[in-house]
């Protein structure tokens, strides 16, 4: 397969010998099927969807990690996200950490991150430039003519950057941007879009209940979707000003799911999927839809190839690329998703394929408790006030249910919200005995483990309220091996 991955590599007829640029925009907590292109009616994602139009469209793109900074360091360094030293939420990159953007320095790139972070401190100098934002403001890098670390013009969406890094970018070289937003990630406030979605708009999924207080959350979330399109619709505005729309591939994804109960931090759908297009017109063709599998573990190794870069032996990810090429092509037959601390105390794996999903919850006593920002949501609200009133359905109310099965099966095709949990049922024991062997054979390839000890939650589960007596432990030193406790 490698070889044949070269061989398209090498055959890629560069627009006059020019390597390609690279842009990569990541949303943060947009859920994949929020979006017109994944099939939603009403959601206001022009441009997004004129992305698609434009190339190709994954149906079956998974993230490595159900929470933001995991995901996020999984992407930049090739590694499933306990290989990273930060697969728990707010752990830095370790100084050591390989990345595939200073493979792309090397080689002769402009690099520049412009929005979220959440990376740390010790992998900043991988780019030429990092223009951090947070809700406060941006935060200017080494460099620029104000004293580094001054906060400026305000960001409320984090993409407030975008189109000045590709204006003032050196036009000698190619380059690579990293463009990470914080929409639609919480807190949500009227504004965001100048002409609202209206509640008539909103979609619920079955799993949490349909009331107006948690229509108006989804409205807000929507809104924000709505504001990131426009900055993404103005990136490409300006690459085609510039000229160089033609030869660069832009590829559009989330870190994890929507910021609701029941999807962000789970290993359901809503935690894990994610939207996935690639546009590159010089060698994409337009209008395509792929049942590919992918997974964002996968993007380093296929950046590197489609610039003629060899990658380091400790990436874990398959080059995509020879999908770009033939949307029927398979370069992976499974993906790995894992889940971690997030707030709240969590430990899971999950392997998927385009119709079955397997998910192991190895810490099955504890609830899947969304993390804090949405348990102070409205939506966390009314379904803690429907559980008084016995007004949930077991779906609506699964965050709350403890012990969880140790084991979920779903099947994704004709039970595509995971509503029933197949595991236990016998007509399906040869699909779980065969997910179970990957699963093991993934712990064993990529040397998984066990924590020594747990970590305590930093909020309250009901509340969400922050727990200031807690100190979070470092990266435990001493590891087991999943299997170990028979679980296989």
């Amino acid at each position: 397969m490698k070889f044949i991955i070269s061989l398209f590599v090498i055959c890629l007829p560069l627009v006059a010998g020019e390597k390609p640029n690279l842009v990569l925009i990541i949303a943060d907590d947009m859920n994949w099927d929020d979006c017109g292109v994944y099939g939603h009616p009403s959601i206001k994602t022009p441009n997004i969807d004129a992305l698609a139009k434009s190339g190709i469209t994954f149906q079956h793109a998974y993230l490595t990690a159900n929470s933001c900074s995991p995901s996020r360091a999984s992407i930049i360094t090739g590694r499933y996200p306990h290989n990273t030293g930060a697969e728990q939420l707010h752990w830095p990159l370790p100084q050591e950490s390989v990345t595939f953007v200073e493979q792309l320095k090397a080689a002769g790139y402009y690099t520049a991150a412009a929005g979220k972070w959440h990376l740390g401190e010790s992998v900043k100098n991988r780019f030429d430039d990092v223009f951090e934002a947070s809700t406060a403001g941006f935060i200017l890098p080494s460099g620029t003519d104000a004293k580094p670390g001054k906060m400026v013009a305000k960001s409320p969406s984090g993409c407030e950057a975008w189109v000045s890094t590709i204006e003032n970018r050196p036009k000698d070289k190619p380059f690579f941007l990293w463009l990470a937003a914080l929409d639609p990630h919480r807190a949500y406030e009227d504004g965001a879009l100048k002409i609202p979605h209206k509640k008539s708009d909103i979609q619920i999924p079955p799993y949490m209940p349909d009331t107006p207080e948690v229509r108006e959350d989804f409205r807000l979330y929507y809104d924000e979707i709505g504001r990131l399109d426009q900055y993404v619709g103005k990136v490409v505005t300006e690459l085609e000003k510039q000229g160089v729309n033609e030869n660069t591939m832009i590829v559009f994804i989330s870190d994890n799911g929507r910021p609701f109960p029941g999807d962000k931090t789970t290993l359901y759908d809503g935690g894990i999927r994610t939207p996935w297009i690639v546009k590159w017109p010089a060698q994409i063709k337009p209008g395509q839809k792929t049942k590919s599998l992918v997974s964002s573990v996968d993007i380093a190794p296929s950046f590197l190839e489609i610039t003629g870069l060899k990658s380091p032996d400790s990436f874990e990810g398959t080059s995509f690329l020879p999908v770009l090429k033939d949307a029927q092509k398979i370069t992976r037959e499974y993906a790995f998703s894992e889940d971690h601390w997030h707030d709240f105390e969590d430990h899971g794996r999950s392997v998927a394929n385009q119709r079955w999903k397997l998910i192991h919850n190895t810490y099955p006593d504890l609830p899947n408790t969304p993390s804090a920002d949405a348990g102070r949501s409205p939506t966390w609200t009314t379904i803690q006030r429907l559980r008084k009133e016995n007004k949930l359905t077991p779906a609506q109310g699964r965050c709350l249910s403890k012990p969880r099965a140790e084991f979920e099966l779903y099947d994704l095709k004709n039970d595509p919200f995971e509503l029933v949990n197949l595991a236990s049922n016998e007509a399906h024991e040869k699909i779980l005995s065969e997910l179970k062997a990957v699963l093991k054979t993934q712990f064993k390839r990529t040397n998984d483990y066990l924590p020594t000890k747990r970590t305590p939650d930093e909020f309250d589960r009901i509340t969400g309220a922050p727990d200031h007596s807690v100190r979070r432990r470092p990266r435990a030193s001493k590891q087991k091996m999943f299997g170990t406790n028979g679980s296989y």
